[in-house]
């Protein structure tokens, strides 16, 4: 296992970008597409700005949410608008393989039914993702406790 510490959040993200767009180039010679799910979070949107700017064959490149909040298209609380602001403004990746959770459709267990569909449309069945990237943020620590002591 390689453990890499990074001096803060962008540097974390800056590396991030250039391992995803290293392994989507990689994934599009090998397959012919690259597919990602991507969670939400402050991190990720640096991240994802900074993809943008790699050199990655976004005709071939698939993203997919992986959590989101309940709440109208175009709030700041959503996602999506992020995912949108950082990468779909930036990137040429075409707007049909973003594919979003569909938190405002009237009947969201219906709506899953159909985002399953899709993600297995993509990503087969069971969905095998080339990437997944998992948001960790600041607020996440790690504590320690007492190391138990025998008698």
């Amino acid at each position: 296992m390689k453990i890499e510490v990074f001096a803060d959040s962008d540097a974390v993200a800056r590396a991030a970008a250039g391992i995803i767009g290293a392994e989507a180039r990689a994934a599009v010679e090998a397959c012919g597409r690259f597919s990602m799910a991507v969670s939400g979070g402050k991190t990720p949107w640096v991240m994802l700005r900074a993809l943008a700017n790699q050199q990655v064959p976004w005709k071939n490149v698939h993203v997919f949410q992986v959590d989101e909040r309940i709440a109208p298209a175009g709030d700041p609380d959503r996602n999506l608008t992020h995912l949108r602001a950082s990468l779909l403004e930036h990137a040429d990746i075409p707007p049909a393989q973003i594919y979003a959770m569909p938190v405002e459709a009237a009947n969201l267990d219906t709506a899953c039914a159909q985002y399953t569909a899709e993600i297995e449309r993509v990503a087969g069945s069971p969905p095998v993702f080339d990437l997944v990237h998992l948001g960790l943020g600041p607020e996440i620590r790690c504590s320690t406790s007492p190391t138990p002591t025998s008698r």
